[in-house]
């Protein structure tokens, strides 16, 4: 099939306001990783989701310490 064989009038045109609404969100990528027994065990106490929680407390951590540097590049001026 061609692209322009591909009927498209079944769905519906993006407007401004669904881009002013759109929110980053950065590519997920796999990777192997070696914790600690007890910290894996912590993270899947609450149930599904551990690798979402893991993934929550590591960009909290990184933005923590983006933050202070952000601050010194800004007062360097």
């Amino acid at each position: 099939m061609q692209d322009e064989d591909i009927d498209y009038s079944d769905i519906p045109e993006l407007s401004n306001e669904f881009f002013e609404k759109a929110v980053f969100v950065p590519a997920k990528q796999l990777v192997t990783i070696r914790l600690d027994a007890d910290v894996v065990a912590w993270l899947k106490q609450n149930g599904r989701g551990y690798q979402t929680r893991a993934n929550k407390i590591l960009r909290s951590v990184m933005e923590a310490q983006e933050k202070p540097a952000r601050k010194r590049v800004g007062g360097a001026r």
